[in-house]
């Protein structure tokens, strides 16, 4: 496993991050200790960077893996907080929850534009103090636009920059691919800590996984990439890949057996893309939001790419 320091941040981190999201009651909802093992399983073939935040509501296995395997790993989270006292109070959470003294990356979570970023400031201004405190080590955002790249990469404040990249540019709101990738350089170039997010398209690319990988493999610009990750089969597929070896058949076919449905986030805003791009009629509009019938959904992930939102994904 390669390790990379993230930035100027004097944190050394695996290129493969654990990406936690899908252990949680979000998505796959697997019980907690079944949650701990998979990131010790991990840990075990040498990743020590996970991802998570205080919307996943996944700390509890998180919690248990660092006593289990080892609080040595790093761990960044975020939060959607927008005030002095709301960062505060989601700092003061994940220090409790997580059973850590220090946070080593805090992010503002999702962030849409350069109007966002100064929405979000007194939360930003908190966390500078946390960081001057020693209770958080660096500070960031997570982002899926162009936009907040660019800006985040001129502010000094601002130390990881977390955006979404994948090959085909599912759930960039704002530009294309080859913007973001210019946008990411450019904040590399500035020394900020950059490790990207949706190399699979939410779950949309895992069948072209190994293309997927390539191209954010490819990419040196990238100190870690983090993949969600729901079984050991998913976990030895994506170390080896990383480590640009060959994956067994035998995990390839456990991997392609796995058990997969549609997912459709509650921020979906109806507005129909999704229906229209359906070529099995699997979609419906009701009550001002998509529904899936999953009687008819062949799990294409044709419709995610008509999604102006990033609702759609394949878990």
């Amino acid at each position: 496993m390669q390790y990379n320091e993230l930035g100027k941040t004097k944190i050394s981190v695996s290129r493969l991050c654990f990406g936690t999201l899908t252990l949680g009651p979000l998505q796959a909802n697997l019980p907690e200790e079944k949650g701990a093992d998979l990131i010790c399983r991990a840990v075990e073939l040498g990743v020590n960077f996970l991802d998570t935040a205080e919307y996943y509501q996944n700390y509890p296995p998180i919690r248990l893996a660092l006593k289990k395997c080892g609080k040595d790993l790093v761990v960044a989270t975020k939060s959607y907080a927008y005030t002095y006292e709301g960062m505060k109070k989601s700092v003061e959470n994940a220090r409790k929850a997580l059973d850590r003294d220090v946070i080593d990356i805090f992010m503002l979570h999702e962030q849409e534009s350069r109007l966002t970023l100064k929405g979000h400031r007194e939360a930003l201004e908190y966390l500078i103090e946390a960081k001057q405190k020693g209770i958080i080590r660096a500070t960031g955002v997570s982002t899926h636009t162009v936009e907040v790249v660019l800006a985040a990469a001129e502010m000094e404040e601002i130390d990881v920059i977390h955006p979404i990249i994948n090959y085909q540019g599912i759930g960039i709101k704002d530009g294309t691919v080859e913007d973001m990738v210019k946008a990411i350089e450019k904040a590399y170039n500035k020394g900020k800590g950059i490790y990207g997010m949706k190399s699979l398209g939410g779950g949309n690319l895992i069948r072209e996984r190994k293309k997927a990988f390539e191209f954010v493999l490819g990419l040196p610009f990238l100190h870690s990439i983090a993949v969600g990750m729901k079984s050991e089969a998913e976990i030895i597929a994506n170390v080896l890949a990383f480590e640009g070896k060959d994956v067994p058949e035998g995990i390839e076919k456990s991997i392609s057996n796995e058990k997969r449905r549609l997912l459709i986030e509650d921020w979906c805003e109806g507005c129909g893309r999704c229906v229209k791009r359906c070529g099995f009629g699997a979609l419906q509009i009701k009550n001002g939001r998509a529904v899936v019938d999953y009687e008819r959904c062949a799990l294409c992930g044709y419709c995610s790419r008509a999604c102006p939102e990033f609702c759609i994904k394949i878990v």
